[in-house]
């Protein structure tokens, strides 16, 4: 029986998939392949890269016009800037490649032969320029994992490849394919050779386009999952297939392990005469963040990065980015962790990562949470706002500010410690949703317990500004409208210098706002 895939390149006959070669304008590739051209395809992990790469090996080597080859040269990242080593490491790579892929068994001595010859910092030409003078037809080269070299490695291999172009065809590769997670103008190389970063274009300026690979459409994901429909007879609802588009945005890979933690994970959804409903869909949604799976904890790491920083902080805040400079809003967008929205602006790329950013920024100030006793529940386990808010107004009076520390984005500590503490009041039996935009000038959060819902507007008060409580106000009204609440809570963070500690400044005064509703504001 197939599955939903979500580790390496898809095999049709184990895997529910879209055929890989329909993910991106085939006739511009064969196109670019004809003209000789060198190009790249990039786009974020796990969107399905190798499986196209290896899909177009297929079908051009079906085809006999030319001999392609697939070779992912990951190995050589562990040279780091030992150049000699990571220039062998790929010869071997590319050898290894041609004899168990092409049935090449002369590809090892030749190797060996150039390795030994000593002159490895142009080796890799030397062995392309030999191997393809023996080729009985143009080779194509398809290069996986190429932004994975680091500094003076990437850029010998992006030098040689361009040193060697004009060889092509008879004695270099017709065509080369880079691929990689980042498009060429993003690789900033820092080489211990160089002063200088070193840019992919001006190392690589041989190429001549650069393709993306996208998300799945719509109807893409519906396609997909209806695969597991005609091969089981289960069905997903009308409600589930909207869910997982929703969430989902078309990223491939959380499409797949979605459909795979519904289908072959719960247990419910394994009884193959039961249709997988939206409830479903949100239990797997919770699952696969709780569980911190590998795709969703590379996403976190690079948070750390200061370019990523950068721009998501203000993102999380609501305030404007600023200055900050084109390649790293390109970066963000090619690691696929925004996307650019029509009309301008930039959005986190779907709801899942939405939800993912927040929380893994506030597991700091959540792992250092104290004991805190739920004297939010009532007698029979029911969350009740006012205890809640009571019990809120203690934590963040006593340990508000020591917290603080151990957030790791300063501008938005307050709110990754008021998140941290909703996630120990909902501890599994309930959840906490997340808006955020640029430029909103807050962040409004979402609590859902049971039959309790509690929509929240968060402010800063800032050096310079004046209160924002007319604003925020205002802002809330909104937001409890699209959720009909008639109550909520607005809480103004004062981040001015030289106010009194949290301890004696923390306060809770209900009032009524423009929109009629009854509105906690806290001040902290």
């Amino acid at each position: 029986m197939r599955f939903f895939n979500t580790e390496g390149p898809v095999r049709p006959e184990d895997h529910y998939c879209l055929p890989p070669l329909s993910r991106w304008d085939l006739d511009q590739v064969l196109m670019l392949i004809d003209q000789k051209k060198y190009f790249l395809l990039h786009a974020p992990r796990q969107t399905g890269k190798t499986s196209c790469l290896l899909a177009l090996m297929e079908r051009l080597n079906a085809e006999g016009q030319y001999r392609t080859l697939y070779v992912n040269i990951e190995a050589a990242q562990a040279a780091r800037e030992r150049v000699e080593a990571g220039m062998a490491a790929i010869i071997q790579a590319l050898a290894s490649s041609a004899r168990w892929r092409l049935g090449d068994e002369a590809a090892d001595a030749m190797a060996l032969e150039v390795i030994q010859g000593g002159a490895l910092l142009g080796g890799v030409q030397e062995f392309l320029t030999r191997w393809c003078g023996q080729s009985p037809r143009p080779v194509v080269l398809l290069l996986d994992e190429v932004d994975a070299l680091v500094g003076d490695t990437l850029i010998s291999l992006l030098r040689q490849l361009r040193a060697g172009y004009e060889q092509r065809p008879r004695h270099f590769p017709q065509t080369v394919v880079l691929c990689g997670v980042r498009d060429l103008r993003d690789y900033r190389i820092h080489a211990s050779s160089e002063t200088d970063i070193i840019t992919g274009g001006s190392a690589f300026n041989i190429r001549a386009k650069s393709l993306r690979l996208g998300d799945f459409s719509a109807d893409e994901v519906q396609r997909l999952l209806t695969e597991h429909t005609l091969e089981t007879g289960q069905h997903f609802s009308a409600e589930a297939l909207e869910r997982v588009w929703t969430l989902t945005q078309g990223q491939p890979w959380l499409v797949n392990a979605l459909a795979y933690e519904t289908c072959f994970e719960m247990r419910e959804g394994r009884d193959r005469t039961r249709s997988i409903d939206r409830d479903m869909i949100e239990q797997a949604k919770e699952a696969l963040i709780a569980r911190r799976v590998t795709h969703l904890d590379q996403l976190a790491d690079k948070l750390r990065e200061a370019r990523v920083r950068r721009i998501i902080e203000p993102m999380l805040a609501g305030t404007a980015l600023g200055e900050v400079p084109l390649d790293d809003r390109d970066y963000l967008v090619d690691l696929g962790l925004l996307r650019r929205v029509d009309g301008g602006g930039l959005d986190v790329a779907n709801p899942i990562y939405r939800e993912v950013l927040p929380r893994m920024l506030a597991s700091g100030p959540q792992d250092s949470l104290p004991r805190i006793a739920p004297t939010w529940l009532d007698a029979d386990g029911k969350l009740d706002p006012e205890r809640l808010l009571q019990g809120f107004l203690a934590f963040w009076r006593q340990h508000g500010q020591p917290l603080l520390g151990s957030a790791p984005y300063h501008e938005i500590a307050p709110h990754l410690v008021l998140m941290a503490f909703l996630h120990r009041v909902i501890n599994g039996g309930g959840t906490l949703e997340r808006e955020y935009a640029i430029g909103s000038g807050r962040m409004d959060l979402c609590l859902r317990y049971g039959e309790v819902t509690l929509g929240m507007e968060l402010k800063v008060w800032r050096p310079g500004s004046p209160d924002p409580l007319a604003e925020g106000l205002a802002q809330l009204d909104d937001y409890l409208s699209g959720l009909n609440l008639d109550s909520g809570w607005l809480v103004i963070f004062d981040r001015r210098p030289d106010q009194p500690p949290i301890a004696e400044r923390t306060s809770s005064t209900p009032v009524v706002s423009p929109g009629g509703r009854r509105i906690q504001v806290i001040r902290g």
